[in-house]
């Protein structure tokens, strides 16, 4: 299995749409990802998944 490291890009499924996302963090069973920006709270879209529930689409 490929191993994650942080600025890697990854897809995953959230709410039944896949997404893509840079990965910012890691812990012993998931990731933080940033997967876009909200415009109308002005931060960062942030989510946390699980090591299974990911693909690296780009390595850093």
């Amino acid at each position: 299995m490929a191993t994650v490291k942080i600025g890697d890009v990854i897809s995953f499924k959230r709410d039944g749409e896949e997404h893509e996302g840079t990965v910012t963090g890691i812990r012993e069973n998931s990731v933080m990802v940033q997967y876009g920006y909200s415009k109308t709270k002005e931060e960062p879209l942030t989510t946390i998944v699980n090591h299974k529930n990911y693909k690296i689409k780009k390595t850093e």
